[in-house]
This record gives C-alpha cells, sequence and structure tokens, in this order.
C-alpha cells in the first residue's frame, strides 16, 4: 500500500517534490539519542531529507512544543508568552480557552517519530501524514480532500504554532475518527524554519485512509492539475 501510494504521489506532484513524512507514538524510538534545536520545526523539515526524527520529554525544550506533543501540561508562563510577547493573541483567557478547547490528553508513549514515507513498513501507529507543500502542491492536496468531502472543514486553517497546526490537530482528529485536513506553519515565530514557499498540509490517519481511495480518480490525475505539475517541474513549454 506504501508503495502504491507512493507511486501514484510522484506521477501526482513530480519527483522533485518532498516525500510525505508519516508521525506516530511508539514505545520504540525510530532513531537514538539525538538532540533538537529548542524550535522543532526545522529538525521535523530535515526529516523531508531521509532521517528519521524521535521526539521525547527529555529532547522537547520548548514548553509550547511540549504541550502539543503531548509530553507535559501547558507552563503558567505560556498564555502570557502568547498574548503579550508574541502578541499572537489579544488576551491571556484567549490562549487558555483555546488550548482547553484542544483537549489535549498527555502520552503514555515515550516516543514521537517521524519518518519519510518511503523508509516506512507500515501505518500501524501512524497518527498522520505531513507534507511540505509549495502553493502548486497545496493547489493538488485539496483538489484531493475537497474530491469526496464537501464539509466546509474539509480543509481548515486556525490559530496554531508550527507544532500545534502539524501533531495536535492531527493526533486529535485521527482520534475521533475525523475527517478534517489541517494547513499550517502559518506561525511567525516558526517561518524561517521552513523555505519561505513552503506550508504544511497534514492529514489525519483516518482520513488518509479513505483518501488513498480517491487519489487517482481525484483531479491530480486530470487535465488542469497536469499544467501546473508541468510548472512545478520546469516542464512548461517543452
Amino acid at each position: 500500500m506504501i508503495q502504491r501510494f507512493l507511486q501514484k504521489y510522484r506521477e501526482a506532484f513530480g519527483e522533485a517534490a518532498p516525500l510525505p513524512i508519516a508521525f506516530g507514538y511508539s514505545d520504540t524510538p525510530a532513531v537514538e539519542g539525538k538532540k533538537v534545536p529548542r524550535c522543532m520545526i526545522g529538525a521535523i523539515r530535515k526529516v523531508c531529507e531521509g532521517e528519521p526524527l524521535t521526539l521525547t520529554a527529555q529532547n522537547v525544550l520548548c514548553g509550547g512544543g511540549s504541550l502539543y506533543t503531548a509530553f507535559a501540561p501547558m507552563q503558567e508562563r505560556i498564555p502570557a508568552f502568547v498574548s503579550e510577547t508574541e502578541h499572537y493573541k489579544q488576551t491571556r483567557e484567549q490562549v487558555k480557552a483555546f488550548i482547553d478547547k484542544l483537549d489535549i490528553r498527555l502520552t503514555e508513549k515515550l516516543y514521537l517519530n517521524f519518518v519519510r514515507m518511503d523508509r516506512l513498513t507500515d501505518f500501524d501507529s501512524v497518527e498522520g501524514i505531513l507534507f511540505f507543500a509549495t502553493p502548486d502542491r497545496l493547489s493538488g492536496l485539496c483538489s484531493w480532500a475537497f474530491f469526496d468531502n464537501d464539509a466546509d472543514d474539509a480543509v481548515c486553517t486556525r490559530f496554531a504554532s508550527g507544532c500545534c497546526s502539524i501533531v495536535a490537530f492531527a493526533v486529535q482528529e485521527n482520534r475521533r475518527g475525523g475527517r478534517s485536513c489541517f494547513l499550517g506553519m502559518l506561525d511567525p515565530s516558526a517561518r524561517p524554519l521552513v523555505p519561505a514557499d513552503e506550508l504544511s498540509f497534514t492529514i489525519p490517519m483516518s482520513r488518509f485512509r479513505e483518501m488513498l481511495q480517491t487519489m487517482e480518480y481525484s483531479a491530480l490525475f486530470q487535465k488542469a492539475y497536469s499544467i501546473v505539475r508541468k510548472r512545478m517541474n520546469g516542464e512548461l513549454g517543452k
């Protein structure tokens, strides 16, 4: 199933597109003893180069990061920091309400693994599939997500840090069997850690299993997107 998807993915987006990343909690690390910068986003993006990443309660050093990866509860300083230092929300109360609504349950697993999909052996324990995508790739991903889902939140963008938009939303959605995909990496603090023309697009595993069945019938393999694909791969005019 994985190799079949990757074949269709390359056909849809071209060889230059970064391969997607699967992530999920486990009792076994994908890689041992790797230090992670205070913001994990740069380390996650590097998984596109092939080396797996394992996050733990010990190497996630950011208070927000440890919360959104479910390794630790919210630190008391977070509401004030987000509202009064970063100015991402007007009040502390807004921040608290946002986090309360997420209802994050601390994980009992020791590790959160990120593995490039061509190095994945199965989908066991996978919570979500992460794509780093330019606007042209996002056009294809969104078209695919909208193909069999008319819901207003088929693809949604919500206030969040980069790690929340990638991990927390997908984990919560997967565990309730939801169908929403999440557009992220709009967090100015994390933007410098990814290429300037990329956002994140995360599909919870509950939804990805459905979308695997519709991929080849969607707009990804029709004429309009074929022109976009050629532009992405520098083939227009050839």
